[in-house]
């Protein structure tokens, strides 16, 4: 198999996992959403540190370590996908996936005007388009549907300002070594939600409701880490372009999962904004693909 066969497939298989995260969220009812993700947190710190051991990276942890920079950057998005994790989860637990699916498919965009705004990228005219209607859809929701989409628009800020602090930090810190910080600076704050959860009502549930429960309850961190590390292993050896269109796989298999599964109420107002969105998309990839094409157009011929 080719480098860029196995990256297409490393990619494909890590937004497939993340698209059907909702139904393994959902399956860890009655846990509330807020003792998920300090599990989610404690345990994907734990299944880095095996890794590391396994793959003797820990000295490549201890450079990262001595570099301050690189702590206060990992630090910053590890706040930044604490977030992001515990929006999704509290949306997915109550019912609000079709919403999770918003905020992803709006991501690439955002990300798009991040690069303007923060890295003042130059942005063709079929990107500002883009950028415009998803506007306009974001808008039409609001207006027409009469709600803000906190949990769409939250998905989006933090998963693109995680993005954006990853490109700052480059590849200086391995995919490994980076998840591992990135839980390790949330432990504090794993601890402090498991010690308000042990004081409600319920109490923390992890091994009281069932041995199925524990176990997937258990299965947190790998969960969270196996998509994280096939991405990063995909996104080494494809083209961004062929991720900027692979990544449309997950807000897909949400939508989906939350209208067709779970039947999550689409009024008319609703569907326009999404139509809007798909708009958006449509034209995002379509200058992606006219990129590329262009890009294969202009690379000198070969010599024999």
């Amino acid at each position: 198999m080719s480098t860029k066969s196995a990256g297409t497939l490393y990619t494909i298989g890590a937004y497939l996992l993340w698209g059907v995260f909702p139904l393994y969220f959902i399956a860890l009812d009655p846990t509330g959403p807020f003792e998920v993700v300090a599990w989610r947190l404690l345990l994907t710190l734990v299944f880095c540190a095996l890794l590391l051991s396994v793959t003797r990276g820990w000295q490549r942890l201890l450079v990262i370590w001595r570099q301050p920079r690189l702590l206060v950057l990992t630090a910053l998005a590890g706040l930044l996908i604490y977030i992001n994790w515990q929006v999704f989860v509290i949306a997915t637990m109550g019912g609000a996936v079709v919403e999770t699916s918003l905020g992803y498919f709006i991501n690439p965009i955002f990300t798009v005007l991040l690069g303007v705004l923060v890295l003042h990228e130059r942005v063709r005219a079929a990107q500002w388009a883009a950028i415009g209607i998803a506007g306009i859809a974001v808008g039409v929701i609001i207006v027409a549907h009469g709600t803000f989409p906190w949990i769409a628009l939250s998905l989006t800020a933090s998963f693109g300002l995680y993005g954006l602090v990853k490109k700052k930090i480059g590849p200086q810190v391995d995919a490994a070594s980076g998840l591992t910080l990135e839980s390790f600076w949330m432990i504090p704050v794993a601890i402090v939600i498991l010690v308000f959860v042990a004081q409600d009502g319920r109490g923390i549930t992890m091994g009281t409701i069932s041995p199925l429960h524990t176990v997937l309850l258990s299965c947190a961190g790998i969960a969270t880490a196996v998509p994280l590390l096939l991405f990063a292993a995909g996104t080494r050896r494809v083209d961004l372009s062929l991720v900027g269109m692979i990544q449309f796989i997950t807000p897909i298999m949400q939508f989906l999962l939350g209208w067709a599964v779970l039947g999550e109420p689409m009024p008319p107002e609703r569907w326009i904004g999404f139509v809007l969105v798909w708009l958006a998309i449509v034209v995002f990839v379509g200058d992606l693909l006219v990129q590329k094409a262009r890009g294969r157009r202009e690379e000198p011929a070969e010599l024999v």
